[in-house]
């Protein structure tokens, strides 16, 4: 029972994360605020689960989910009641950073708990689960934003996103109680040190970014060079529903892979199949073409960041699993955030051809690293 109220919580509050970033936005826009204001909404979004991930995993050791999950629906819901009341952009500032932080208490916990909650034999299936579950939501939630928005308006549309960590609430209030409590005083005795970035931890923190640079960067950079070679707009939305289902078909088979084959393996595939898509990219002029380099792209990158997940939960020592994955988002969010300006940069100076092979080496350097891996 209590991993699928895990489930349901991580449902309800991604989807009112992922209807806040297309509320909070388009509200930006309608209340005219400029390409520049709505580029520091969408950094405050996540500036607080970069600053704060680390320190909430070593809280949740400590306290168990419960408060945290608490905390975090609690503003999430909050910071999309407010432009309900306040339709101005520093209403939206604040209501943007309240979301970020919610994001980063709720996110960080509740990987915790689907790693605490599962056996050893069923911690593959219930991380393949919540990455289900996770990946619905990035549907779900631009969907109810935007038909709000069309029906309601902006203010009501956020009112009506803020439902959603509100029935988390209501949900960890009726059977929260399920959760187990934290470790207290063995967790505060194993505090952060040497133990806790050992050689596998730190492999794992490498391969991670890895692959959460090269994920993030092909969606990004992907409908950027399909507009350059003159696709449109339906055709590059196309050819980005193939990645999305790829990465959703294949994460439902995550659990039997995770049990047929060493992680060492699956880690090999996703990099290969990555560089892979990278490298074929720039030699494309044909939206049938990118949509089946996307598609084989999506089957090996999308299972990418659930695998790493299950990984470093592995990785982490007794007592620390909360602390380990809080290192681990800490360290994709600042993949996110330098990502983007670093190969923005890269592209500007050279071209997009250069950025999708150096990201082809750095994802083939990944195979490598991947390939000197053995775990525990």
């Amino acid at each position: 029972m209590a991993i699928y109220l895990a489930l349901a919580l991580t449902f309800f509050n991604f989807v009112g994360t992922t209807a806040a970033r297309v509320v909070l936005t388009l509200y930006a826009l309608e209340l005219g605020a400029s390409a520049t204001a709505v580029g520091l909404l969408g950094g405050l979004l996540f500036l607080f689960p970069l600053l704060l991930s680390w320190p909430i995993g070593i809280a949740a050791d400590r306290m168990g989910g419960r408060p945290l999950i608490m905390f975090g629906s609690v503003c999430g819901a909050l910071s999309l009641t407010l432009p309900f009341f306040f339709a101005s952009l520093p209403a939206l500032y604040v209501a943007a950073a309240l979301n970020g932080l919610a994001l980063a208490f709720y996110h960080v916990t509740l990987q915790y708990l689907v790693g605490e909650l599962s056996r050893p034999d069923e911690r593959a299936r219930n991380f393949s689960n919540f990455s289900l579950a996770g990946a619905a939501t990035n549907f779900v939630g631009p969907m109810i934003a935007g038909f709000s928005i069309d029906a309601f308006g902006h203010a009501a549309a956020s009112l009506i996103a803020a439902s959603q960590p509100f029935i988390a609430v209501l949900l960890l209030l009726a059977w929260g109680r399920l959760f187990p409590p934290g470790r207290g005083e063995a967790a505060r005795a194993t505090g952060p040190g040497p133990r806790l970035i050992d050689r596998e931890v730190v492999y794992m923190l490498i391969l991670s970014g890895m692959v959460q640079l090269g994920y993030d960067l092909f969606q990004f950079y992907l409908p950027i060079y399909a507009h350059a070679i003159g696709l449109s707009a339906s055709a590059i939305g196309a050819v980005l529903s193939t990645l999305a289902v790829a990465a959703f078909a294949v994460r439902m088979f995550l659990a039997r892979l995770v049990k047929q084959y060493s992680g060492q393996k699956l880690l090999l595939a996703v990099f290969v199949m990555g560089a892979l898509g990278y490298a074929l990219v720039p030699f494309s002029s044909n939206a049938f073409v990118l949509g089946a380099i996307a598609f084989v792209f999506g089957l090996g990158m999308g299972i990418g960041i659930p695998l790493t997940v299950i990984l470093m939960f592995d990785s982490s020592a007794e007592g620390r699993s909360g602390q380990t994955l809080g290192l681990r988002l800490t360290a994709n969010n600042l993949v996110r955030v330098g990502g983007p300006i670093v190969f923005g940069a890269v592209g500007t100076a050279l071209g997009l051809a250069p950025v999708f092979w150096i990201v082809a080496t750095i994802l083939g350097g990944g195979a490598l690293l991947a390939r000197s891996w053995r775990g525990r």
